[in-house]
């Protein structure tokens, strides 16, 4: 039986799971660190970025919904949302999705996700363990994700990014540039900062009648 359109706008879409944005400090800076690095390479593109942020595919259906640790979508504009309702999107899906594992992932949570990601549309998966210095890649080819073992490093057809894995486990990542993707919160401001200096000093230039280089 048909919605009706009426019964449509009364649903409610929550804006939370009701859990944590991450269990632990580690899993929380990566997650920082892919959101905002990712952000900043696509901020002045129409690119949507977020984290931890509730993605419903399926409108009049509240229950299919999960909050991937990051989320990219092309062809969105960037902006604040309080969750992304795919219908009031272009029907547009999140072509790239991070999750950054903790001990509390199950097996069984881990392989819902990937149906869900797959089902859904999303192109790119990637799985990252910190526990275990161990990155997993899906890659959507016709209607299904084929796996991809990362053993050192990988470059994101979609994104351009590399992802990189040192030999102590932990998870590099890089700008099409070669520039790394910070991991504190103390390097991304500082980083940020960098920035903006730089971009006065080539609009002080433009003023001058200078186009730099």
């Amino acid at each position: 039986m048909a919605i009706s359109a009426q019964h449509l706008k009364e649903i409610i879409y929550p804006d939370s799971d009701g859990k944590p944005m991450a269990e632990n400090t580690e899993q929380y800076d990566y997650l920082t660190m892919i959101k905002t690095g990712l952000a900043a390479q696509f901020k002045n593109e129409n690119v949507f970025v977020a984290g931890d942020l509730l993605w419903y595919p399926v409108q009049g259906r509240p229950d299919i919904t999960v909050a991937p640790d990051v989320l990219v979508a092309f062809g969105r504009p960037p902006g604040r949302r309080s969750s992304y309702k795919q219908w009031e999107e272009g029907n547009v899906a999140p072509q790239v999705v991070f999750e950054i594992l903790s001990p509390g992932n199950t097996r069984r949570e881990l392989q819902a996700k990937r149906t869900f990601y797959q089902r859904h549309g999303v192109e790119e998966y990637y799985e990252y363990d910190p526990d275990n210095g161990t990155l997993d890649c899906w890659r959507r080819v016709g209607d299904f994700f084929t796996y991809l073992s990362i053993d050192d490093e990988w470059t994101s057809p979609r994104l351009g990014i590399k992802l990189r894995l040192e030999a102590n486990g932990a998870l590099s990542v890089f700008y099409p540039n070669g520039r790394k993707f910070e991991l504190t919160e103390d390097e991304i401001l500082r980083a940020n900062a960098a920035e903006l200096r730089a971009e006065r000093f080539a609009a002080k230039l433009r003023e001058l009648g200078i186009e730099p280089e």
